[in-house]
């Protein structure tokens, strides 16, 4: 339980620190993370305070879709926004564009592994995994239709309201499930099987 709850932690925060790398890169990010930038710009409230309220916004809607959340997804909604204000505030914004490219590519990759290591902890989807499988769940529709209609529609609103829509955005789209794929093998906890149940005798 102890490494569970340790890689659930750890895996949250490298999260955030990996979104915040590639907002730091100024090439484009997720599309979670335009919508939360583009809110950011029209209110003044940094980008990593905006996700975790998005976070729990995004909860709410799992109310009529009968979901109910996890440890983990908690833990998601006050850890990866936090962790990604903080890094914000001392990460640098590189105008190069191979330092900026180095700093994208680092940056999917630890969201890579983060995902490898939160997801792997078993403890609940994030708020915004767990609203793609709650459509699926409820309405029948298939998992990459829900994805694409809700990341879609937040990347469009995202990108009107001033967000960063960019070639980062292409490099994580592409990048991500690949790495995560590898990561969460590689970094999973191991569920031990439930304890056989004895027999009474008669």
């Amino acid at each position: 339980m102890l490494s569970r709850i340790s890689r659930l932690l750890i895996g949250l925060a490298l999260y955030g620190f990996g979104c915040a790398l590639t907002v730091a890169a100024g090439l484009g990010v997720d599309p979670w993370t335009v919508f939360a930038e583009g809110l950011s710009r029209v209110t003044g409230v940094g980008i990593g305070w905006i996700t975790n309220i998005v976070g729990l916004a995004v909860l709410l809607l799992w109310i009529p879709l009968h979901q109910r959340p996890g440890v983990g997804t908690v833990a998601n909604i006050l850890l990866v926004g936090t962790t990604m204000q903080l890094a914000l505030g001392v990460l640098p914004q590189p105008t190069h564009l191979v330092w900026q490219a180095a700093m994208l590519v680092a940056g999917v990759v630890t969201v890579a592994v983060a995902s490898g290591l939160y997801i792997g902890a078993h403890f609940g989807p994030g708020p915004r995994d767990g609203l793609m499988t709650g459509l699926h769940a409820r309405f029948g529709w298939p998992i990459w239709s829900c994805r694409l209609s809700v990341e879609g529609t937040v990347l469009v609103a995202g990108w009107l309201l001033g967000g960063t829509v960019g070639v980062g955005t292409v490099v994580f789209a592409l990048g991500i499930g690949p790495l995560v794929h590898l990561a969460l093998p590689l970094l999973a906890a191991p569920i031990s099987p439930p304890a056989p149940r004895s027999v009474a005798r008669v």
